[in-house]
């Protein structure tokens, strides 16, 4: 049987999840930003698995966050943009959309590429895919002459209408390769992105430049370090690639960790068979938020309109709402006297105070230390002591400016916190037109559990559930992920103007591309499945919504019934097809979480804390299934500590789930 072990690298924490014979075994180290790998290495040591996985008999599913970090610290590499002539300033016009609608004098940004870097191709395709103006040999060897002279690591060549005629690019790429450096990272948008819209593929292909020689140079060292062990690696989609694939595929991988931790709230979904969840990725640095519903296909919701920093990726990724507000946010009192909590982070160096590592400004963590709602001797599960008296030092330095006693500050910081996380779920619930207390509230990271309680009373949420292993779902999540592929398609026409033939025989050449992919990674043919979709719009619309397609007739009629659903009208005009996608997939081997056995064990300890009252203190794996616990209660565990509040109570599951209710609807 496969040993599986799922890597899952965030800010403060890097997370292992280990699958064998059917038992899990999880394990945390804490990361090492400037080189993430030896935070991998140091936790497969301390597993003491480093001679199986140099024997080959571990395969190792990764979430890596070097994308993204490269991303968001603008720390990629030097990249030259090549692009039709008149078009050298494409990425830097962008949309023409202001951030700040009402600021007449915002801050500049920088332009994603300096102008000496951008390079202009003179060549000319129209909206047919004819060749209005052919590239000649003359102007494609002064490109390749130009971009020897940058002496860039990386080129971005986007050129009009290339997802109908990408022989210009093709061409380009090919002289490239034959005269330039060989070392050089070379991104066509016909190949990262085939779809219209030339400013958002501008931006996709740019940023695979941009950041593709770092994630390739890192995945390349991590390979090295497990060889001959295999190592895939989780993309914004909610799959798995294997890592010398995603090399070349970076602007997939923005959201690696993230999709992790989706992947597992929907495999736990599967298991319980519980419909509709609202999830929250509470973890060091920041908190991510989803809405998931198994109503549809099963699956995972994504989105093509998705966003890092200032920039719109338009590969498809989990549909995802982050913001800054994690344990570690640091809290402050800004120039006003008014309490702050994040965007910024305390990170793994120094981290929060608690942790002992010199950090000296408040977090979130170290509130909650304060609080009394995580214990010193039992954070980690022993592993590492907490430091409460530099915790309270921290939170001295808030609570003086503000005149509040050092517990007051510490639980206005918790409430702030939840205030900016509850307003997250917002985003992905009541602005969607969804009422939050039809969903049940799943929260995981290792620090969702002490927050999962206060969001959902805000949120006027009845039920939540905290995961077995909750603290590490992101990882869990990769084991669990299926192989897969996206691809997809521009294909503009009026929808009634399409017929079955055409665009069956157009899916097929999507599948066919992602079924190669997958067959090159040693899947085999009887093993992928295919889920198909259309981009539909009303003619006239800007955006589009993905629908799935069985037949031409019925597309229409889903679409129609989509947009009511999620605008409130349809239109009695003609729909128009836009783009064309194919999910090709492989299903995890599987994973099968062990169960509980059935019982009820006495807590350890009773503790008088702070705005709750005496609070009774259980060691989570010593749990029973059907085991009920009233609130006030910690339940703590080796990688996350659980907050039963006042006013609500928990039952174990078979498989060791907290399912919460509050008392007022536990009846129901």
């Amino acid at each position: 049987m496969a040993i599986l072990l799922g890597v899952d690298t965030g800010g403060t924490f890097t997370d292992f999840v280990l699958y064998a014979r059917g038992k899990i075994r999880i394990h945390k180290v804490l990361s090492t930003p400037e080189a993430p790998e030896r935070a991998i290495l140091q936790g497969i040591d301390e597993l003491q698995l480093s001679a199986k996985v140099k024997a080959g008999e571990i395969t190792i599913i990764h979430g890596s966050t070097v994308a993204t970090n490269a991303a968001l610290e603008g720390k990629g590499v030097r990249t030259a943009f090549i692009t039709n002539k008149g078009f050298k300033d494409l990425l830097s016009i962008g949309r023409q959309t202001r951030r700040e609608l009402y600021n007449l004098q915002p801050a500049a940004i920088e332009p994603p590429v300096a102008s000496e870097l951008c390079l202009e191709a003179d060549c000319r395709t129209d909206a047919k895919g004819q060749s209005l103006q052919a590239l000649s040999d003359k102007d494609l060897q002064r490109l390749v002459d130009a971009v020897i002279a940058l002496k860039v690591d990386a080129v971005a060549i986007n050129l009009l209408f290339s997802f109908l005629a990408p022989e210009d690019e093709q061409r380009i790429e090919a002289a490239l390769r034959q005269q330039a450096d060989s070392q050089l990272f070379i991104s066509c948008s016909s190949y990262v992105l085939p779809e219209y819209k030339e400013y958002e593929r501008g931006i996709a292909t740019w940023l695979n430049a941009y950041l593709g020689p770092l994630v390739q140079s890192y995945l390349q060292r991590l390979q090295k370090a497990v060889a001959p062990s295999p190592l895939g690696v989780m993309q914004s989609s909610g799959g798995t690639i294997d890592a010398e694939q995603a090399g070349q595929r970076a602007v997939n991988l923005l959201l690696s960790g993230p999709a992790g931790g989706l992947a597992g709230a929907n495999y736990l979904a599967k298991l319980t068979g519980r419909q509709d969840l609202l999830t929250f990725d509470m973890g060091g640095t920041s908190t991510d938020v989803a809405a998931l519903s198994l109503t549809t296909d099963g699956g995972l919701q994504l989105t093509c309109e998705g966003k890092l920093g200032h920039y719109p990726i338009s590969v498809p990724m989990v549909d995802m709402h982050t913001i800054g507000a994690g344990g570690g946010s640091l809290a402050r009192v800004d120039l006003g006297g008014l309490l702050q909590v994040g965007p910024e982070s305390a990170g793994a160096t120094p981290g929060p105070a608690c942790y002992g590592r010199g950090g000296l400004a408040a977090t979130v963590t170290d509130a909650n230390a304060v609080l009394g709602r995580l214990r010193p001797d039992n954070f980690l599960g022993g592993a590492m002591t907490l430091d409460l008296g530099a915790a309270e030092s921290a939170l001295d330095t808030i609570a003086s400016p503000l005149s509040l006693s050092r517990l007051e500050a510490a639980l206005g910081v918790i409430q702030l916190a939840n205030e900016h996380m509850a307003r997250a779920l917002r985003v992905v619930s009541v602005e969607r037109g969804f009422d939050p207390s039809d969903f049940q509230l799943c929260c995981f990271g290792g620090a969702g559990g002490l927050h999962v309680c206060a969001l959902a009373a805000t949120l006027n949420m009845n039920r939540a559930i905290v995961p077995v292993h909750g603290g590490v779902l992101s990882a869990l999540g990769m084991l669990a992920a299926p192989r897969e592929r996206q691809t997809s398609q521009a294909y503009l026409r009026p929808l009634p103007e399409c017929t079955e033939e055409q665009l069956q025989r157009q899916l097929e050449r999507l599948a066919q591309r992602g079924r190669g992919e997958l067959q090159r990674e040693g899947v085999t043919a009887a093993a992928i499945e295919q889920q198909p979709s259309l981009d539909l719009r009303y003619c006239g619309q800007s955006y589009t919504l993905n629908i799935p397609f069985v037949n031409i007739q019925q597309v229409g009629e889903d679409f129609h019934q989509l947009h009511q659903q999620r605008y409130g009208h349809r239109l009695n005009i003609a729909v128009e097809l836009v783009n064309l996608r194919q999910r090709v997939f492989a299903r995890s081997k599987g994973i099968e979480l062990p169960t509980v056995a059935t019982g009820t064990t006495a807590p350890c300890d009773t503790v008088a804390l702070y705005s709750l009252g005496q609070t009774t203190i259980y060691q989570r794996q010593k749990l029973g299934a059907g085991q009920r616990i009233k609130g006030p209660a910690l339940i703590c565990e080796t990688v996350s500590t659980t907050l039963i509040d006042n006013g609500w109570v928990a039952e174990v599951d078979p498989w060791g789930n907290l399912i919460l209710a509050r008392l007022s609807s536990a009846s129901k």
